[in-house]
């Protein structure tokens, strides 16, 4: 699936044969503002960029591209993206840590974009838990992960409306990238879970994990390294990720690449990756 010069964050599957992917394009880049100089909060300068939602066929054919920002707008860096039936909710946030960032909720059949609310600070990804009306946001790095409830009223945009909650992410071997809602299972005590994805970096190396986390907490459940790299040399967890059951068999897909993306589908090997160790193929 060629993205041009964009790079994929999120990626949901709507139907047998659609997959929205939320993608960044990049104009100019962030740069450090040098000699530990800190303005607002923040270490570097915005860059410039847009956010992009591109829809493609299961062949790879791109079917729309849709920009979401307007040239010079400061929040361009669209992140991780979660679809509950009927919208796909995202961030649209700076390209910087402690900044800002924007919740919106997208129709896939128009591409239309409502904005629900301002944040203050950087977030990356959304996932919205339908049985709640609770919104969870990661921010840079996932290193917290803060919640608002669609019950309560916003402040009017652009003034920011504060979290209903922030939670500390206990886990440090991920910074997750893109997650999905999967409800409230029986198993984990009907708590709110997600499936999230990402890498870390440690003693120079790279490494890819999946996790299934209590949203409210962000205590993973159940996690598992993933060493698997695309054609390219990149983890597949890099960038986006989305997950269904398919034909009664877990399905996870990544999106790992830059510019020119490739979607890899795999399946459990006999039992699933969160129970006895069992391996994708």
């Amino acid at each position: 699936m060629p993205l041009l010069q964009y790079e994929p964050e999120g990626i949901v599957r709507i139907g047998d044969d659609r997959f929205y992917v939320s993608a960044g394009e990049y104009t100019a880049p962030t740069t450090s503002y040098g000699n530990g100089t800190v303005i607002n909060g923040t270490d570097r300068m915005p860059g410039a960029g847009f956010a992009h939602i591109i829809v493609f066929d299961g062949n790879g054919t791109r079917i729309a591209d849709a920009t979401l920002t307007q040239e010079g707008a400061i929040e361009y860096h669209n992140g991780g993206i979660d679809y509950d039936g009927k919208y796909i909710w995202a961030t649209i946030a700076q390209y910087r840590p402690n900044s800002t960032a924007t919740l919106v909720k997208i129709d896939p059949l128009t591409i239309n974009v409502t904005t629900i609310l301002h944040i203050a600070d950087h977030q990356g990804g959304a996932i919205h838990d339908v049985d709640t009306g609770n919104v969870y946001m990661l921010n840079w790095g996932s290193r917290n992960v803060s919640s608002w409830n669609l019950n309560y009223v916003t402040a009017e945009y652009p003034a920011f409306t504060r979290p209903r909650s922030i939670t500390r992410n206990p886990s440090y071997y991920t910074d997750y990238q893109d997650c999905k809602f999967l409800g409230h299972p029986a198993v984990y005590d009907y708590r709110g879970v997600g499936l999230c994805s990402g890498v870390t970096s440690i003693y120079g190396t790279q490494i890819g994990g999946i996790a299934i986390v209590d949203l409210k907490t962000m205590v993973p459940l159940a996690e598992v390294p993933i060493t698997m790299v695309s054609d390219l040399g990149v983890l597949v967890t890099e960038n986006p990720v989305d997950v269904a059951i398919v034909d009664g068999r877990l399905r996870v897909y990544f999106m790992p690449d830059q510019h020119n993306s490739t979607v890899y589908v795999y399946e459990p090997v006999a039992a699933s990756p969160f129970e006895f160790g069992g391996g994708f193929e």
